[in-house]
Formats: C-alpha cells, structure tokens, sequence
C-alpha cells in the first residue's frame, strides 16, 4: 500500500508492526502520545468525525476507526459546503420523488463511505475488530426495534467496514439483539451508564449465540458498547446544580470515569465479547485515565491533535480507581448512583434518564437542520 501522506503535521515515516491495534502497513505517522498508546497498549484509537481530511490526520495519530453521530453529520456537511451543497443539488434532480429527509440521509451516505475507504486497509490488517466507520441510524426511528435493524443491516451492506450505531434505549436493546444477529457490527449509542452497558452488551453477545448456534460466521464482527462519559459529566452537573448541591465541583469532573472504569470491569467480569467504547469528550482525562484497556476512545479531532501535540508521557491508567474522596462524592448524588450500579436502572427508565432525553432530542435537532440545509439549496427562499 502507499503511504498515506498527512501534510498538515511533521510526520516521521515507520513501519508498524505493533500486534492487535496498528497493522503491519506503510503510514507516515505523527509521533506523539497517542502513538505511544496505540503502539504499546490494547487501546484503540477511533475518531469521533467522519470527515476524511480529519480521519486521516487521525490515522497518522495511530487511529484504526471513526465515530459519528447526526449532529457531527451535519457539522462535517456544512463545514464543507463547497463539496455537498452542489451534491444535494445533483441529488435532488437524480432522486426527484426523494423527501429532504431522504436526499440529507443520502448525502450521510455518501460522506459515510468516502471516510470507510480510508479505514479498509486497516479493516483487511484487523480482520474487522478495528478499521471501522461508525454511521448512526435516524433518531426519528427509535420507537421501533424492527425499523432500527432493518436500517442497521441496510448501512451494513453499504461496506464491509461500516459499524451501526443504535441506541440504548428499551426499545434500542431488541433491535441490538436482532441486527446483531443479522450479522451487523453495533455500535451502541445514547448510552450512559454501567446498566446501559451491561444491558446492550448482553443483547450483543444474545445476537452473537444465534448466530453460532446456527453456524453463522461471527469472526470479522467487530462490536462496541459506547459510553458517552462527557455527556453523563454534564448531566450529573446539571443536577448538582439544580439540586443546589454543596460539594467539590472538581469531582463531577470525575463521573463519566468512574462510570466507564466500573463497566469494563463488569465487561471483564461477565465475559462478553464487545469492546467499551468512550466517546463525549470534555476534558483530557477521557483519554488517559483509560488507556491501557482493551478499549476504544473515541475523541473529536480537535482533542486529539490537544493530546498529540502535549509533552504528556502516556502511562497506562485503566486499571487505577477514582480517588476515594472523588467516590465519596460522587456516590452522595442519586443520580450518579442509577448510572454506577450495575442494577441502578431497569431498562424502561434507561428512557427516562435525563442524559437520554437531551441526547436523543439533540439527535433529532441535527435531523431537522439537516432537512433544513437541503431545503435551503432545492427550494432557496425568495
């Protein structure tokens, strides 16, 4: 393969033969410690954007994957204008009975499999467990667990290396199963909590065992289990703040952390197959208080390139607790507790918590602006 020139970055040309996360090809990597990571450690680095020139850089960081959701769809469809809206504009001639709706999810298409060619080299190296591109099914059908798996299992067949992100939702839990079943690579999402985790990974491995027990081949399926730790830190914030709280705002800093540590050792713990995957970045520390696991982090491109281009020496700290003091904290809030304790919510009231709602209503926002960005180029207003 020829090397993949990143000309944004100084860059030191290796070879890399590290087992399991960096395959044995020819890159021009960026050194730096989310190298080190990638190179000394099980930790997988994916990135948390589909855009190709972001992807690539993130690759010369040592990245094997990629994440997206609806809202950074949109942010990387209308960040470059210039290439997508004379392509809505094609679209809407080529797909003229086509809805808004159904020419945006066209374009998430298209912008979806540009990023995925770049992964399949590392895809082919890793037998699928890494050189994924993460594409998200429409938030508009999560009232479905039969509408989600059929749209998981069309984005499956769009490329061998796509990975389908569904909620973890109670109805989200059936449609994981069934996809996963159909042999698509999940991607959880809307996920925040330990039982989040726990539920949706025992969905996954279900699926895998039909699978089995029928003699369907599960060998280059690559699952993940997502939790969105910066999004739980700004929930329980929230709380503390209505709740007028009086402790250290310092340790909320710590809950997605400590939530994320607790879930894969439960993962470890309970056998099931499916990597921990933490994505929802707010701070440095959803990096490096992980590494070391055999996780996926999955940061925006503009963390990344933060952590790369820091003198940080890079230790591996997954297996290290949260402070006892930062516990003793964490765990005076309620409603830290329902997103700690393996049993802290049923799956009915995965719905309900508050991270959920905001999440999935954003989700359903970017749909909307997207819809309003294809009216805008087929219907400009007067």
């Amino acid at each position: 393969m020829d090397a993949l020139t990143v000309d944004l970055f100084p860059t030191e040309k290796v070879e890399s033969n590290h087992k399991g996360v960096l395959p044995a090809m020819s890159i021009e990597y960026t050194p730096g410690p989310l190298l080190d990571a990638a190179r000394n450690t099980p930790t997988a680095l994916w990135n948390d954007s589909s855009d190709p020139s972001e992807l690539a850089q993130s690759i010369s960081f040592g990245g094997v994957g990629a994440t997206c959701n609806p809202t950074i769809a949109y942010t990387c469809i209308n960040q470059r204008r210039d290439v997508w809206l004379p392509r809505i504009a094609e679209l809407a001639k080529e797909m003229p009975d086509a809805t808004e709706s159904e020419i945006g999810w066209q374009v998430v298409r298209e912008l979806s499999l540009e990023a995925a060619k770049l992964l399949e080299p590392i895809f082919e190296a890793e037998n699928g467990r890494n050189g994924r591109l993460s594409m998200q099914t429409d938030p508009r059908l999560a009232r479905s667990a039969k509408a989600l798996a059929d749209q998981a299992e069309e984005f499956h067949n769009l490329a061998k290396n796509i990975i389908v992100k569904i909620p973890a939702t109670s109805v989200g839990i059936e449609a994981i199963e069934e996809a996963t079943y159909r042999g698509v690579s999940v991607n959880v999402t809307v996920s925040f909590s330990v039982a989040q985790a726990i539920t949706t990974g025992e969905a996954i491995e279900r699926g895998l065992k039909r699978r089995e027990a029928e003699g369907k081949d599960t060998s280059q399926m690559g699952p993940v289990v997502t939790l969105m730790v910066g999004r739980l830190d700004d929930w329980i914030k929230e709380v503390a703040e209505r709740d007028e709280m009086f402790l250290d705002p310092g340790h909320l800093e710590w809950a997605g952390i400590a939530a994320f540590k607790r879930a894969y050792q439960e993962f470890q713990k309970r056998g099931l197959r499916a990597r921990m995957l933490c994505a929802a970045f707010r701070n440095v520390m959803h990096w490096s208080e992980f590494v070391g696991g055999d996780v996926v982090i999955s940061p925006p491109f503009k963390w990344a390139k933060r952590i790369n281009d820091s003198d940080y020496k890079m230790e591996e700290r997954m297996d290290i607790p949260v402070r006892e003091d930062i516990m003793k904290t964490l765990l005076s809030i309620p409603e830290f507790v329902r997103a700690y304790e393996p049993d802290g919510m049923t799956p009915e009231e995965f719905d309900t918590f508050g991270a959920t709602a905001r999440t999935l209503r954003g989700f359903l926002q970017a749909d909307a602006d997207l819809d309003a960005l294809v009216r805008d180029v087929i219907m400009p207003a007067p």
